[in-house]
C-alpha cells in the first residue's frame, strides 16, 4: 500500500499522503503502481466527459475539459515535461546546455509545437471517443500513458546527471512488470474498439512510440530525468487515444 499511496501523491493532486522515507525500493513500487493511478484518474476524466455530455455539452467540448482536468490532477506535470523534453531536442548544444534549457522554467518554440499538436489531438481524440460513447476507450489511453512510465524506468535505463526524481526510479522495472501492466493493457484495449484486434495494436504503437522517445532521450540527455518521463507519458496517451477512434 506504501507503493499505491505515493504513487497517488506523486502522480496526482489527490490529498493522499505518502510513506515518510522515500528511496530507490519506494520509488520503484511507486512507479510500478503508476498504471494504476492512470486507470482512477482516467475513470474520472471519463465520468467527466459523461457528465458534459448529459448536460448538453458537446463532444468536442468535453474532450477539452477531459485533456484539462487531466492535466489539473496531475499538476501539469506530464504537460510540462514534455513541452521542457522537446525544447532540449531542438537545442543543438551538448547534453549539458540541453538539461539547462529544460531546466530553464520557460517554453521555447518546441515545446509549444509539441503541446499544441498533443494536446489538441488527445483533445479531439477523446472527443470521437465519447461520441461513439467508447468509455474504456478513455480510460484505457490514460492507463496506456502510465505503463509507459513503467517501460521508461525498466532495467538498464540510467538517471541523467542532476536529476532528481530519475535518480530514484531510472532503471527500477523488471521486465515481469512491464509485461503484466502491457498485457492488462492490451486486453483492456481490445474491449475498447468494434475491431479487437485494434485495442492491442493501439497499445503497442503508443508504447514502441514512447520507448523510441526514452532511447533517444537517455542518449541526448545522458540519462532519464523526470522531464522524459513526462514526454514518454503524454506520447503514448496521445496515440492510444488517437489510434483507438480508428475504425478500419
Amino acid at each position: 500500500m506504501n507503493g499505491v499511496r505515493l504513487a497517488m501523491s506523486w502522480l496526482t493532486v489527490l490529498p493522499v499522503r505518502g510513506p515518510e522515507a522515500v528511496d530507490r525500493a519506494a520509488g520503484a513500487r511507486a512507479i510500478g503502481w503508476a498504471p494504476l493511478v492512470g486507470a482512477l484518474i482516467g475513470v474520472g476524466a471519463a465520468c467527466l466527459m459523461w457528465l458534459l455530455g448529459f448536460l448538453g455539452a458537446s463532444s468536442l467540448l468535453a474532450g477539452f475539459v477531459g485533456v484539462a482536468a487531466l492535466a489539473l490532477v496531475t499538476r501539469g506535470m506530464h504537460v510540462d515535461g514534455l513541452a521542457d523534453t522537446m525544447d532540449g531536442l531542438g537545442s543543438y548544444g551538448p547534453p549539458e546546455r540541453a538539461r539547462e534549457i529544460m531546466k530553464s522554467g520557460g517554453v521555447g518554440p518546441f515545446g509549444v509545437a509539441a503541446l499544441v499538436f498533443a494536446l489538441g489531438i488527445q483533445a479531439v481524440s477523446f472527443a470521437a471517443l465519447v461520441e461513439n460513447e467508447r468509455w474504456l476507450g478513455v480510460v484505457v489511453a490514460v492507463l496506456v500513458g502510465r505503463v509507459a512510465v513503467v517501460f521508461a524506468c525498466r532495467r538498464g535505463i540510467d538517471a541523467a546527471p542532476g536529476a532528481g526524481f530519475g535518480a530514484l526510479v531510472a532503471g527500477t522495472q523488471r521486465p515481469a512488470v512491464r509485461a503484466l501492466w502491457a498485457g492488462i493493457a492490451a486486453v483492456a484495449a481490445g474491449f475498447a474498439t468494434d475491431q479487437w484486434w485494434l485495442g492491442p495494436i493501439a497499445v503497442l504503437m503508443a508504447l514502441g512510440s514512447a520507448t523510441v522517445l526514452v532511447q533517444h532521450c537517455v542518449r541526448r540527455f545522458g540519462g532519464l530525468n523526470g522531464d522524459v518521463l513526462g514526454a514518454a507519458l503524454e506520447l503514448a496517451v496521445t496515440i492510444a487515444a488517437a489510434v483507438l477512434t480508428l475504425r478500419p
